[in-house]
């Protein structure tokens, strides 16, 4: 049996976890002395006061080294392949964690094998690969073909984001205060994305309206080269305007519902208020990937 491990960032939700028999380990985020597992906690009611968290932004944990040990382990014991997907190693130190645990679960326990991958992203940019590792899980694959599968999806997979402001950003260290000064001054909205593993701006524009519309105008161009798998409206914050937009501007482009999901406070506190939307193409997409995807991989 093939066990398909990620982490919680991937902000798939428990129920779905559980209906594709996906195991998730959970991150943890600390606020006010607190520590809230990401994976269980009530994230629309933990983004209820968001904006009054801007001045003492929530800290974040990876997963602990007994826990992935203790998973990986237990796959072990029950003669279990695990094929690992985990947020990018460029946002968290979680994918080397999960390497560590594997190689130590191989050194007591010499037939366990094991696919362990850097997704190169967060949110349902992480998720898609994944759920492709179940269909092909689902259709007989072994470890390799599963494998193989996330790897290629990878390539097929974006995300792009609009904060409300950049007030996030600078205060969590990610713009200095003179260039957030002067975007939120003259409206200057960045839209976010991943390349490489790495956080970066895909576009600059005047105002969220214009934000917003960029983002469509982009996904459309890839979905135009590359064609639709599927896609996700997600959202830090507030629920409702992401709703709407997805409602009013989205469901009409793809011609079908689609769902609206929050995306994992490790990420969310970094950005603030945002809306985005993450996708899979039938295609790879171009610029998303520079260096091999099989580097982000490691294999026993």
């Amino acid at each position: 049996m093939i066990r398909i491990v990620t982490d919680s960032v991937a902000s798939i939700p428990a129920s779905l976890a559980a209906e594709y028999d996906i195991e998730v380990v959970s991150l943890f985020v600390n606020k006010d002395g607190e520590e809230y597992e990401d994976a269980t906690m009530d994230l629309d009611a933990f983004y209820a006061d968001i904006n009054g968290m801007v001045d003492n932004i929530p800290t974040s944990s990876q997963p602990s080294q007994l826990e992935l040990e203790r998973i990986f382990e237990e796959a072990a014991v029950a003669g279990d392949s695990v094929l690992g997907v985990f947020i990018s190693s460029e946002l968290s130190g979680t994918y080397e964690g999960a390497l560590r645990a594997a190689r130590a679960v191989k050194a007591r326990n010499i037939d366990f094998t094991y696919v362990i991958i850097d997704s190169s992203s967060c949110g349902y940019d992480e998720a898609w690969p994944v759920f492709d590792a179940v269909d092909a899980r689902s259709a007989g694959e072994d470890l390799a073909g599963c494998a193989a599968a996330v790897l290629e999806a990878i390539e097929r997979t974006r995300f792009l984001f609009t904060p409300e402001s950049l007030t996030f950003l600078q205060k969590g260290g990610r713009i200095g205060n003179a260039a957030a000064l002067l975007g939120n001054l003259v409206q200057l909205v960045p839209v976010l994305t991943v390349k490489d593993g790495k956080a970066t701006t895909a576009a600059k524009v005047r105002t969220r309206r214009r934000a917003l519309d960029k983002i469509v105008s982009m996904f459309k161009d890839d979905i135009e080269q590359c064609g639709l798998k599927r896609i996700m409206v997600h959202y830090i914050g507030d629920a409702q305007p992401a709703i709407e937009w997805a409602q009013t501007v989205i469901e009409p482009l793809v011609g079908h519902e689609v769902a609206v999901r929050p995306v994992s406070p490790v990420i969310g506190l970094h950005v603030g208020p945002a809306i985005g939307i993450a996708y899979e193409c039938v295609h790879a997409i171009k610029g998303k990937l520079t260096a091999p995807v099989q580097m982000r991989v490691t294999a026993s």
